[in-house]
């Protein structure tokens, strides 16, 4: 152990926990960190005043030659490399004169893609959360394991002069690309960890021609893999999961010259309102080795996923083989489909289209969903949002950059894409009614076993999106939205205010340095 102590770059540092066996992560939480166990044998832990990640505490350091690819802006903010040396100080001042947890383990199932990472924290239950979310290496990846890419976890510790660093709180997650290194401080949630590796991979992989995806991904019994992109809310996890075809991942993965591959190890779902009966394979996942963060539970540990009261994004994290069907090396061929998924609250989008090349780079470009009404006074209507490639806020190069190897890897292998929306129909959300399952399911349905392709489409309006006429088990009524709606009249109006959302959202991408305007293949107005 003494070699490894040497590697942390770290003073006096005393017993170090390397890929632990999870019995004792899980003892040393409940004993020494207040965690509990679920009446399921999940770990069921607290991420204090953070629920989620703290993305306007995310920053790159401003250098070469990394400055030259990243995207600078409001979702990569910029750091100096004085400002790192102080903050790395103190992560490491922090984690010094104590027992760690030293997690090593690969990001990408693809042996020609992936990347080694280290973390050390001094949480055990963060350990065990990198152990279910990461692929562990076996015991002789590890004897000469070398990571390339090491997160310092310091979330005892916070930026006291953050107001002289020019950050926006005691709170920071800084990236430094030159020495592959990320620092953590402040907050305690363990997705930082996670999504960090991830916006790594979103910098490396492009520059190598490879396509980083914030995505699902399932293959069939014979072979197709299917890809599902969309932002919270629109089904992602839950369409992908199904008992007919095999789970390559439900988050993150990657596309290089030999087809699809999981960047992890693990899922990590949201739990709120979860049931057993809509959606059993992540209900039967929350078992020993699981972790649940900052649900309700009583004396018994039973849990109540309904009970919002800590925060409406209570999450599970669990290793793939906590589910009966996945992929063992979570990887696929190169996929057959893709599917945009989307919950339309406006009530405008179809259940199901099929989009040209040209739809498919300026709906992936566009990344919308819609946001229903909240309790908030004043607000009385859906609101739209668009998230750059399903995942703007892990992207630290130019978006185009993905968009262009989604182009060029959807015209060599002949992939079909299709948009979904799982939102609303007959109207907008308060008078219109949410998609049913069953419609989408048999959309989904025809896409993957190929029936879609059999049908006669027409064309939207407006949109211009080619709708099937008829469809296997979705009722007919429901393909075309205009019909779907008492007043004509008012989806016609409905349908120019969201093509005018989608025409000013595009117009970032209309730079005089971008070969992207696929304006053309966007709604008309």
């Amino acid at each position: 152990m003494s070699d490894i102590r040497s590697q942390l770059g770290l003073e006096n540092v005393q017993t170090v926990y390397r890929n632990s066996d999870v019995d004792l992560l899980i003892n040393h939480a409940v004993k020494n960190e207040g965690a509990q166990i679920s009446s399921t044998g999940a770990l069921m832990i607290d991420t204090g005043i953070f629920t989620g990640r703290s993305p306007k505490d995310k920053f790159f350091v401003n250098q070469d030659p990394s400055n030259k690819y990243i995207a600078w802006g409001d979702i990569n903010t910029a750091v100096t490399k004085d400002v790192y040396d102080d903050l790395l100080l103190t992560a490491k001042k922090q984690l010094s004169n104590k027992d760690l947890f030293v997690t090593d383990v690969f990001c990408g199932a693809s042996i020609d893609s992936r990347r080694s990472a280290r973390f050390i924290t001094e949480i055990a239950w963060q350990a065990n959360f990198i152990q279910n979310m990461f692929i562990m290496p076996d015991e002789s990846d590890l004897d000469g394991f070398s990571p390339q890419f090491t997160v310092y976890n310091a979330c005892k510790t916070i930026d006291k002069s953050y107001v002289s660093h020019g950050l926006h709180s005691e709170v920071f997650v800084v990236f430094n690309v030159e020495e592959n290194i990320a620092i953590i401080g402040g907050t305690w949630y363990a997705g930082e960890m996670k999504k960090g590796l991830f916006s790594m991979m979103n910098y490396w992989l492009p520059l190598e021609g490879k396509l980083p995806m914030h995505c699902s991904a399932n293959i069939g019994k014979d072979g197709d893999t299917a890809l599902f992109f969309g932002l919270s809310g629109t089904g992602k996890t839950t369409l992908s999961t199904d008992p007919n075809r095999a789970l390559i991942g439900d988050d993150e993965h990657g596309w290089d010259d030999n087809g699809v591959f999981n960047f992890e190890g693990g899922c990590y779902a949201k739990v709120i309102n979860l049931s057993a009966e809509h959606e059993p394979e992540i209900y039967g996942a929350i078992k020993k080795g699981a972790i649940l963060e900052n649900v309700v539970a009583d004396e018994n540990g039973i849990v109540d996923f309904t009970d919002g009261s800590k925060t409406e994004n209570t999450r599970v994290s669990y290793p793939l083989s906590h589910i009966e069907n996945h992929t063992p090396d979570m990887k696929g061929g190169h996929p057959k489909n893709i599917i945009f998924l989307c919950a339309d609250a406006f009530g405008v989008l179809p259940p199901v289209a099929k989009l040209t090349k040209q739809q498919a780079m300026y709906y992936f470009l566009s990344g919308y969903t819609a946001k229903v009404a909240g309790t908030e006074r004043g607000i009385t209507e859906p609101v739209a949002t668009f998230s750059s490639c399903f995942g703007e806020a892990f992207l630290p190069l130019n978006p185009t950059i993905y968009a262009a190897l989604l182009g060029e890897k959807i015209d060599a292998h002949n992939v079909n894409v299709y948009l979904v929306n799982t939102g609303w129909t007959g109207g907008p959300y308060g008078i219109g009614t949410r998609m049913s399952i069953k419609n989408t399911r048999a959309c989904i349905n025809g896409i993957l076993d190929g029936s879609i392709t059999q049908s006669d489409f027409e064309t939207l309006p407006v949109f211009n999106l080619a709708v099937p006429k008829t469809l296997d088990g979705v009722e007919t009524k429901v393909l075309n939205p205009r019909h779907t709606w008492e007043d004509t009249e008012a989806y016609d109006e409905m349908s120019k205010k969201l093509a005018g959302m989608y025409v000013k959202n595009f117009k970032k991408y209309l730079t005089l340095e971008s070969d992207y305007d696929f304006t053309a293949a966007g709604p008309q107005l």
